[in-house]
């Protein structure tokens, strides 16, 4: 490593995914103080590069080098399990390894309440004066103050990890990671699951970040001034782009004319030469030594040549088939409440659900919104009420944490299982998902984020419901895939139970009315309401 501020050097990198490969010899580096965003379409290999750089993966060659600490947010905050009895600001203090001394001093404060002797004031007070040196007292400020600034309720702060919702959980780690004084961090999406309150104060606090910073996502117009570099990713290159993502998305629009129509001139011309070539080979000898040496300019035209980019604004075609037919009454919730050992997290909620309507559930985080979804679709029981599905109703569930997605099968054999339509169907409908070509064999865990959520919303296609239960589906879409699929499932005429952030989406959907938790108040939807979906 360099003495010149390197904080992370990249090597002649190749990262393969499923026997793809994403990126082929890339050599990059980054500095202390750089912002670096990481860009292309959903599947371009985002996910598999940040894995690789932050050691959860090894390369398919190539060398990365990390100088100093690495704080790395993954998408997927199931591997959280281990730290379930652990409370939030516990697992914050982690990062720095300031929990062991303050779950000591806890202990040891419960003891000194039970048996008040001269011996317990005397260990905690020991403890006390350690955690004390350590930083202990301000660092316990510190983890609330970043996460009450992503948006997690100061009253669920001293609640154990495992009763926290999937957004809250998912809040707690990125606190974590943010808390740990890496430098260099690196951050894959760290804006899901946040209203737009929290990923401001986030994109605030990263501008303002000393160490390097590597960031995948979609919200990068928030951190737009502080970003120093782009990182494009593309058909398995990195095109470096210096520069705010404003000056990257300008130059990359001009990039791709320019090469677009370089590619164009250039097949042009191998084929004008191809064809000269072709017509000259069996005329006489004099000509078909020239047709010789029109062979090899078309040759080394063609190892030259450019490809035409893969556009980010490529047009997909979703539909969602007509669903069968159901009942009037597609759905009947009677004074349902859930709880998770403590108190209820909503109570007495009612509504009915007509075909073809549909509801919008809202709230802030941890106001029950996956918990209500999750009891619907029958993945856990009530703590008291119940609900009734109409007559023919078939629900299909889409779970933010794609929990339907299971390693060691492939994307192909998830359809299959979802649906006995023959395998030429079932390729045509992952087509127009844009999982195309090899994809289909791929191992179904080791596709990006929002490859995952195109697999999950093909599988609910695939599955002819009349009912779907979507929590947050467009988390993880590029652009394109965002609109293609709201465009898809505002023209389809089944009925719907939604949670979403997206201000887009559920404009497109507008849905008939609107579900609040944890109070479970119905209310006819207005689009006064919009600016609170981005908030809850």
């Amino acid at each position: 490593m360099d003495h010149h501020g390197r904080v992370l050097a990249v090597r002649n990198l190749s990262v393969e995914v499923g026997g793809r490969l994403t990126l082929e010899g890339a050599s990059f580096s980054v500095r202390a103080g750089d912002k670096v965003g990481l860009v292309g379409r959903n599947g371009a290999g985002k996910t598999s590069l940040l894995k690789v750089l932050g050691r959860v993966s090894p390369p398919a060659s190539g060398v990365v080098e990390v100088q100093g600490r690495l704080g790395f947010l993954t998408q997927d905050p199931r591997h959280l399990a281990e730290i379930d009895s652990a409370t939030a600001v516990a697992h914050v203090l982690s990062g720095r390894g300031l929990d062991e001394l303050a779950e000591r001093l806890e202990k040891l404060r419960i003891a000194l309440e039970e048996d008040p002797s001269e011996r317990a004031v005397a260990r905690y007070g020991r403890a006390e004066e350690r955690f004390a040196d350590a930083g202990g007292y301000a660092a316990d400020a510190e983890a609330r103050t970043l996460l009450a600034g992503l948006g997690l309720d100061p009253g669920r702060a001293d609640l154990p990890v495992g009763v926290l919702s999937g957004g809250e959980r998912r809040r707690v780690e990125l606190a974590r990671i943010l808390f740990g004084g890496s430098d260099v961090l690196m951050l894959d999406e760290p804006t899901n699951h946040l209203d737009i309150d929290a990923k401001t104060w986030l994109m605030g606090f990263l501008a303002a970040y000393r160490g390097a910073l590597l960031v995948v996502s979609h919200d990068l117009g928030l951190l737009d001034s502080s970003i120093t570099r782009v990182l494009h990713l593309d058909e398995g290159r990195l095109v470096e782009y210096k520069g705010t993502y404003s000056q990257y998305r300008q130059s990359r629009a001009a990039d791709e004319v320019r090469l677009t129509k370089l590619a164009g001139r250039q097949q042009a011309e191998i084929k004008r030469l191809s064809g000269l070539a072709e017509s000259m080979r069996h005329q006489t000898a004099k000509r078909a030594r020239v047709a010789k040496s029109l062979d090899k300019r078309v040759e080394r035209l063609a190892s030259v040549a450019v490809d035409a980019p893969a556009r980010q604004d490529r047009n997909y075609h979703v539909r969602f088939p007509a669903p069968p037919h159901s009942g009037r009454v597609v759905l009947e919730a009677d004074r349902l409440a859930q709880a998770y050992g403590g108190p209820a997290i909503f109570e007495e909620v009612c509504f009915g659900l007509e075909r073809g309507e549909r509801l919008l559930v809202m709230g802030l985080n941890g106001a029950g919104k996956t918990s209500l979804l999750r009891i619907l679709t029958g993945a856990s029981p009530p703590a008291s009420g119940s609900f009734r599905l109409g007559l023919g109703v078939s629900p299909g569930y889409y779970a933010q944490e794609h929990e339907g997605i299971r390693p060691g099968v492939s994307v192909l054999d998830h359809l299959r299982e979802a649906s006995p339509a023959p395998v030429s169907e079932l390729r045509g409908l992952l087509g127009m998902f844009g999982l195309v070509g090899e994809v289909a064999f791929q191992d179904a865990s080791t596709l990006s984020g929002g490859e995952k959520t195109k697999l999950a919303l093909a599988q609910l296609v695939a599955g002819r419901h009349n009912l779907l239960l979507l929590d947050e589906p467009t988390n993880n879409l590029d652009p394109p895939s965002r609109e293609a699929i709201g465009r898809a499932l505002s023209a389809w005429p089944g009925a719907m139970v939604l949670v979403s952030h997206d201000v887009d989406f559920v404009a497109e959907l507008s849905p008939a009315r609107v579900l609040l938790l944890p109070d479970g108040t119905l209310d006819t939807w207005s689009d006064d309401l919009l600016e609170l979906v981005a908030m809850a």
